[in-house]
């Protein structure tokens, strides 16, 4: 009797490889390294006077670092998709949030190709890959917002105590699609077509402000109510800064390339906001330097600390564009040297404990 050995399937041969089984630990968390990157080149072409000099190639330096994390992880993640039992971001509600986060890195890397990116592009390349980047962003986005609060209203088993600022992150997509769409618009015939990116990007924001809004009430409700946040989600707090800083960013730009009706709807909306995002900052500061005195471990979440703060960094830039005050260019400026120290310490951290997370993925714990 002859016995046959029956090859495995390509695809069961490849999950298998370790290259492969690591590529499956990336889950979408990990681009908020690629949005907390692009952000520092954003927020440095935003910030007043940031016309030529050190400051420019310094913003050209963090968004080749954005786009390269962006093409890099990408990649990673497509290799990942073969190790079918751990890709399924969607079978688990603390995971599936996260899934907002790779279209804010679409939309931010996009965006700073217009800005930072366009010295090195030129200008045709430039607008063309930002088309691409916010369309393909915007559309990811708003699948991620439309499914996730699905989900989490009507399929997922998830109590009060489970809330947590990440539940945040699907519904402020659309709002950064919608903050940094206006750009566009100089780019595109005049008429019906910039009329509808401008409106249709109010109605992004009207969309994320309004899901934001249902969702902070049972967000605090947990923090007053349940037990703390456990050490590592502590960070996640700050991400309350997204949709306000954000949101103040989408104002501003309409104002910019709007009717002049947006310019005092810009004012009376954003310098309330801004205010109670420097409110929330303090709080989130001393929740986490609370945290760090009793021993907060690094995870991933501490990148929360970057890409939230940069929206406010580009929310009072845009103040500043529209009122001429000092302060808010003071704001800008002391928001950026946080967010830049944020960056520093966040990417060092993350550097120390990439080997440990790929021997661990290798080891298949």
């Amino acid at each position: 009797m002859v016995t046959t050995t029956l090859t495995p399937p390509l695809t069961q041969r490849l999950s298998a490889h370790p290259v492969i089984e690591a590529a499956g630990r990336f889950g979408p968390n990990w681009y908020a390294a690629v949005m907390g990157t692009a952000i520092v080149a954003n927020g440095a072409h935003a910030l007043p006077g940031a016309v030529g000099g050190a400051l420019t190639a310094w913003a050209e330096v963090f968004w080749v670092l954005g786009l390269a994390g962006l093409l890099a992880l990408t990649a990673i993640r497509l290799a990942g998709r073969l190790h079918h039992d751990r890709v399924r971001p969607l079978a688990d509600p603390s995971v599936a949030v996260f899934l907002g986060c790779p279209p804010m890195a679409l939309l931010a890397v996009g965006f700073g190709a217009l800005g930072a990116g366009e010295p090195l592009l030129g200008a045709q390349l430039a607008v063309g890959l930002d088309v691409v980047l916010w369309t393909l962003g915007t559309a990811y986005g708003l699948w991620a917002a439309g499914t996730v609060m699905y989900r989490l209203a009507m399929h997922y088993d998830v109590a009060r105590a489970d809330a947590a600022p990440t539940w945040l992150l699907p519904v402020v997509a659309p709002m950064v699609s919608a903050a940094l769409g206006p750009a566009l618009i100089p780019h595109l015939p005049a008429g019906q077509a910039q009329q509808a990116m401008l409106y249709g990007c109010l109605a992004m924001f009207g969309m994320s402000l309004l899901a934001v809004l249902m969702l902070l009430p049972t967000l605090f409700g947990r923090l007053a109510h349940e037990a703390p946040l456990p050490p590592a989600l502590i960070p996640t707090l700050f991400l309350v800064l997204g949709p306000l800083g954000q949101s103040v960013t989408a104002v501003t730009q309409f104002a910019a390339h709007g009717p002049s009706e947006f310019q005092s709807f810009a004012l009376l909306y954003g310098v309330p906001v801004i205010g109670f995002a420097l409110f929330w900052l303090a709080i989130a500061g001393a929740a986490t330097a609370h945290g760090l005195r009793n021993g907060m471990p690094f995870a991933m979440t501490w990148w929360a600390w970057t890409f939230p703060v940069g929206t406010c960094v580009t929310g009072a830039a845009g103040l500043y564009a529209r009122t001429g005050l000092d302060a808010f260019a003071v704001l800008a400026v002391a928001l950026y040297a946080l967010l830049v120290t944020a960056w520093f310490t966040v990417a060092a951290r993350t550097l120390r404990h990439l080997p440990a997370f790929t021997a661990v993925s290798r080891s298949g714990r």
